[in-house]
């Protein structure tokens, strides 16, 4: 597995340089290489693993280093990263595969005393027992152990309290579950799981209908029942959220910042296909995306096209429905994309009047009687419900609604943050109002 290593590291060379995000990057290298099965499930848990934990990572290599973390180069701290983490978190590696294996990708590195630094840093922390370095207060601990940084532990204990918090920052790490949403559109609930256990998928029902998780190795893609239009990839919080708009057959619905089009795909299905979701966004390259994901399931009632959610067209159709799934910070899907708690925290500072944008103009396309939700995939009191307080403190047309049986014995909740930990899903805000008048 030692080219895996490698691989590995020139992945995160890239991604430090690049900025882009870590699933579009591996996805895309994985499929293009030629590993075995094994080989790309060790290369993903090494990736993935190494970013979730960098913060922690980081504070070891700076134990044992006399200058300071960041003035190493890129690729002997990210080879010392890669080190660390197989000693610390990979029961699966030897401690000497650990060290042999950095140590041959050090002697690459243009540095001659690369070699001995990397060897020692390694063998100093296996003869301290792999042990995290000591630090005092809750914050700096929750911060060190669950790899996140002070400003947001902070900011979740202060949003949610301090028990809740720490739950959080423990459903951030590790492996997100695969949840997907049945076109029974196409075919009945059971035939599509019968197709799926066919091909070795294990099937595992959830609380919501028509959402099951799946268990195997391989990708989504690969699977006939994928490339037959029986499935869409959706996690369970984004199903509950086109649950709580509860679209009926007929109904016109705008689903304002659609792409890559899951919600849209939700929507057409709990209808029946029977109306219209009309599916925007503001890149044609993401518009195209939803098309070709309506075509694959055979949604013939999803209409995709160009739209800039804040400003507001006068040829827009008149929704009984609109969902307003605005752009976020996305720290409630940390599991999937772990380097987004590692963004400045200022520059999350401009998303909340971009939402209330979003939302103001979006509530103008609603008939009277109809319903909004506004939902994010994130977790900050400032994204969410201030953004709601605010919208209806300034729209008195707009009351809150009940979301509804999808919830449980919190149907007459008008709005909700679903933690990760509630059902093993991303963490997620939604709300839900009606247009009275």
């Amino acid at each position: 597995m030692g080219n895996t290593r490698s691989f590995v590291l020139k992945l995160l060379l890239r991604l430090e340089q690049d900025g882009s995000y870590s699933n579009i990057l591996l996805d895309k290298k994985l499929a293009a290489s030629d590993f075995s099965e094994q080989d790309k499930r060790f290369a993903a848990a090494l990736f993935y693993g190494m970013i979730e934990r960098r913060l922690t990572l980081d504070t070891v290599i700076d134990h044992y280093c006399n200058k300071k973390n960041q003035k190493l180069g890129a690729e002997v701290r990210n080879i010392l990263r890669l080190g660390v983490y197989q000693l610390r978190y990979m029961d699966s590696v030897p401690d000497s595969a650990a060290v042999d294996e950095s140590v041959k990708l050090a002697k690459k590195v243009r540095n001659p005393a690369a070699v001995g630094f990397v060897n020692a840093v390694l063998r100093s922390f296996i003869r301290d027992d792999k042990r995290l370095p000591t630090v005092k207060g809750r914050t700096k601990q929750l911060s060190l152990e669950y790899s996140c940084p002070e400003w947001l532990v902070e900011k979740w204990t202060e949003d949610y309290g301090s028990s809740a918090c720490e739950r959080i920052l423990a459903s951030a790490i590790g492996k997100a579950p695969v949840y997907v949403r049945l076109n029974t559109v196409k075919l009945a609930e059971d035939k599509i799981i019968s197709a799926l256990e066919e091909q070795s998928v294990t099937v595992t029902k959830t609380a919501v209908d028509g959402c099951v998780r799946l268990s195997f190795g391989g990708s989504v893609e690969e699977l006939k029942a994928f490339k037959d239009g029986l499935f869409h990839v959706q996690d369970l919080s984004c199903q509950l959220c086109c649950k709580a708009l509860a679209p009926q057959r007929g109904d016109t619905v705008l689903d304002l910042c659609a792409a890559p089009g899951g919600k849209s795909f939700t929507i057409a299905e709990l209808m029946s296909d029977e109306g219209s979701v009309y599916a925007f966004d503001l890149h044609d390259n993401r518009v195209r995306l939803i098309s070709e994901g309506a075509g694959r399931l055979g949604l013939s009632c999803v209409r995709a096209s160009v739209n800039n959610a804040k400003v507001f067209d006068p040829d827009m159709p008149m929704a009984d429905r609109i969902l307003c799934d605005v752009p976020c910070s996305g720290l409630g899907v940390i599991r999937r994309k772990p380097e987004i708690k590692y963004k400045p925290p200022k520059e999350l500072e401009r998303l909340p009047e971009i939402q209330l944008d979003i939302i103001k103009t979006s509530s103008r396309y609603l008939k009277a009687g109809g319903v909004l939700v506004y939902s994010t995939c994130s977790l900050s009191a400032a994204e969410n419900e201030d953004v709601v307080r605010r919208f209806l403190e300034d729209n008195k047309d707009f009351a809150p609604e009940p979301l509804g049986d999808a919830f449980g014995g919190r149907s007459m909740d008008t709005q909700i943050t679903v933690l990760p930990d509630d059902y093993d899903s991303d963490g997620f805000f939604i709300a839900k109002f009606r247009r009275l008048r």
